[in-house]
């Protein structure tokens, strides 16, 4: 299961009309946004709404999901530049239910306490997909109670829900009668303890994922809206109202508008029943990852008027945040509160850095030679940390395997990681090549010795202002 960027359109600037101008008029100057938010609403530059929803989350960007990616050895990276929140790659239900490696991969339960810096990563929130309303309320309750119950129990719990529970909707100018998911007491999870839990749980209705048989997940249910509303309900009324319940959506399946109408249905349904947030990418599902995203749709979104309650409603943002200034251009242009920094921090941890610095009111430097060594260093050893929990085996003989392991997945971050060195093709060719940590330590001190490289290019300001398309 994959929500990659796999076959996506290289990094390009977002569809923004006039993004030269925000809603309220003149120039859009990332520097300049970053402190109007701050003297609007404090030192962070976040809306009190969203730290208060969940503490720690105290600036207006985090790093997104992102499949074979986010795990927590990139997640605490991000975090030292400055992330202040991360939401864990999105994990199938049933996966979940079923234990093994995709419970181990959603960092529950001792693994986060074996991780080096383990306590640094949060606050954190697990990211769901899935197909059963039944299966993603389980699964929901299971990640909040970092599986305290039997693995046989929890599965148990799914043939515990059922539909038919009549409700009552607006929708237009009167109401209509539903059939809302009913979760039993059974089901719903108990209250964990805070240090021990994620902070939030987030629903993935964005992933273009494929559809499997008859049945959607991902992205797919915003053609289906009624069971995207079933999976949200079971969800939020599973989840203890403590712990936040959030969601993630695409613009839209299609440009269609009747797709148009059902993204609608869905978004405004999710802050009726209690979810805090929505993050909403600019990319319809059948876009995938291919051509821009829409920002002008997005301000559309967290401006139109419908019954005057939606500026009353935290949005997030999601699409082409490719450098620091992207996420206050964004924010400026389009009125979220937040934005998710997906792709733009795949091997470019510090764009979170260059986000803070823009908040100080200084201008973003790119990171020097010694920056981007203590950083690769820092990730192999994390990532090591990480791996070694999911393989067996004696001490040694898992050491082993999970140096291997590790220095065949760390190549994508090296090769991410080799744009920000001077001798970039040199550094990516190196690193396609790594196999083990003597591999990965070789690179460093053939191409990351600090005295050889401190006054190269890298070490200087990287301030590339994109420019957005304007039709």
């Amino acid at each position: 299961m994959g929500c990659d960027g796999s076959n996506a359109t290289p990094p390009s600037p977002a569809i923004a009309p006039a993004l030269d101008q925000t809603p309220a008029g003149g120039e859009i100057d990332p520097r300049r946004a970053a402190e109007a938010l701050v003297e609007r609403l404090g030192g962070g530059g976040v809306d009190p709404r969203v730290s208060e929803i969940v503490p720690g989350f105290e600036a207006p960007f985090f790093q997104a999901g992102l499949a074979g990616y986010s795990d927590a050895a990139m997640r605490i990276i991000a975090r030292r530049q400055g992330c202040p929140y991360c939401v864990t790659e999105a994990l199938l239900d049933i996966t979940l239910l079923g234990g093994g490696r995709g419970f181990v991969k959603a960092d529950l339960g001792d693994l986060a306490d074996n991780v080096p810096g383990g306590d640094e990563d949060a606050p954190l929130a697990g990211q769901l997909m899935g197909s059963e309303p039944a299966t993603m309320a389980a699964a929901a309750v299971k990640m909040v109670e970092q599986g305290r119950r039997k693995a046989r129990e929890y599965r148990e719990l799914v043939e515990s829900g059922h539909e038919g529970t009549e409700a009552r909707r607006h929708e237009g100018e009167g109401t209509v009668s539903v059939a809302r998911y009913s979760v039993p007491a059974c089901l719903r999870a108990s209250v964990p303890s805070p240090r021990r839990s994620f902070a939030a749980v987030d629903i993935n209705l964005a992933c273009p994922v494929k559809k499997i048989a008859r049945k959607a997940r991902g992205g797919h249910w915003l053609g289906e809206p009624e069971g995207a509303i079933r999976i949200l309900e079971a969800v939020r009324e599973a989840v203890p109202a403590e712990i936040p319940v959030t969601v993630k959506m695409r613009r839209s399946f299609d440009e269609t508008e009747e797709m148009r109408e059902n993204f609608y249905r869905i978004f405004d349904t999710a802050y009726d029943i209690g979810c805090a947030w929505v993050t909403v990418h600019g990319r319809t599902v059948r876009q995938k990852y291919v051509g821009p995203s829409r920002w002008d749709l997005l301000r559309e979104i967290t401006t139109r008027a419908h019954p005057g309650r939606v500026r009353e409603r935290v949005v997030f943002g999601s699409g082409d945040i490719w450098a620091a200034g992207d996420v206050f251009r964004m924010i400026a242009y389009t009125g979220v509160q937040a934005v998710s920094v997906a792709r733009g921090c795949i091997g470019n941890p510090w764009i979170f850095r260059q986000c803070r610095d823009l908040l100080a009111g200084h201008e973003p430097s790119g990171p020097t030679i010694a920056q981007q060594r203590a950083v690769l260093e820092q990730h192999f050893e994390l990532a090591l940390a990480v791996n070694e929990r999911m393989v067996r085996g004696d001490d040694e003989a898992r050491r082993h395997r999970a140096e291997r392991f590790t220095g065949k997945t760390m190549r994508k971050f090296g090769i991410q990681f080799s744009k920000h060195h001077p001798e970039a093709e040199s550094v990516r060719r190196r690193f396609i090549a790594v196999s083990t940590l003597e591999d990965w330590r070789a690179v460093l001190e053939e191409f990351y010795e600090c005295n050889l490289h401190e006054s190269s290019e890298s070490a200087k300001p990287q301030t590339e202002d994109h420019r957005h398309d304007m039709p």
